[in-house]
């Protein structure tokens, strides 16, 4: 049985991957602040194990893989996936704000990968996969900060690619594009500056639109299946095609031509 080690997997996309592993025989070791600690959850054909864990804390990353270590001694995939967005102009986003934001989708990550990498180092192979998002390559304004911090995860990834070669160990970034969860709904919305910023709120509400009318958390699970079963996955994957055909467009067309068409979008 092959085993996923998972955060964020207590809702949305991180929920319905860990189902969709467990359903193809995985145990899945679902990592999340809810839920009673070490709670399983058998599905028919692998299990799900809820092992509780907050990215924020060095010590519950540490403590999480620990207990995560004494059901299994082999790791064959490592998901990082927790993470939730603010949204507000940059100028009026009080810097606590920035600073959580940074600390759940940045250096949760960082934290999590700490603790998971002496395994993997042990057994000299695993894959690693970050959720990152679309929104990493297409900044979107009145969302900077979430923008800047999924930027992160994709440089994060590259450059740990090449630390982790020697070591049989491979890394992937996937980047979602507009999925239908709760995370639209848990996002922190700032109004602060909005008579100055007049098109923030239309930028948010037209976002939020376009996330409520997005596509299923399962579409995004399946991608994540294949980067964890496919032969040589790859560094960078695009969720949903019509995303990937916008990042491709990124790539070709100048910068300030695609920024021009995301201020006419937004405003």
């Amino acid at each position: 049985m092959k085993t996923l080690v998972i955060t964020g997997g207590s809702s949305g996309i991180g929920k319905a991957t860990a189902s969709l592993f467990a359903e193809r025989g995985w145990r899945v070791f679902e990592l999340s602040r809810h839920g009673a600690d070490v709670q399983k959850n058998n599905v028919p054909s692998g299990e799900i194990i809820h092992v509780t864990c907050d990215v924020c804390s060095e010590e519950s990353c540490r403590t999480a893989m620990e207990e995560v270590l004494k059901q299994t001694d082999h790791i064959d995939v490592v998901i990082s996936n927790a993470g939730f967005g603010i949204s507000g102009a940059v100028e009026f986003t009080e810097m606590e704000e920035v600073e959580h934001q940074m600390d759940v989708n940045f250096l949760g990550a960082v934290r999590f990968t700490q603790a998971v990498l002496p395994q993997l180092r042990k057994q000299r192979s695993g894959r690693i996969i970050y959720t990152s998002s679309v929104a990493a390559i297409l900044a979107v304004p009145f969302q900077s900060f979430y923008s800047a911090s999924k930027a992160a995860i994709n440089a994060l990834a590259l450059s740990l690619a090449n630390e982790l070669r020697p070591f049989g160990i491979s890394v992937s970034v996937m980047m979602p594009g507009d999925v239908s969860t709760s995370f639209t709904d848990a996002r922190h919305k700032s109004a602060a500056g909005e008579q100055i910023y007049t098109a923030a709120k239309k930028a948010v509400s037209a976002m939020e639109r376009d996330e409520r009318a997005g596509m299923q958390p399962l579409q995004m699970a399946k991608l994540f299946y294949h980067i964890a079963t496919c032969l040589s996955p790859r560094p960078q994957y695009v969720g949903g095609f019509g995303y990937r055909v916008l990042c491709f467009l990124e790539r070709l067309l100048p910068k300030r031509f695609v920024n021009w068409i995301e201020y006419k979008v937004y405003s």
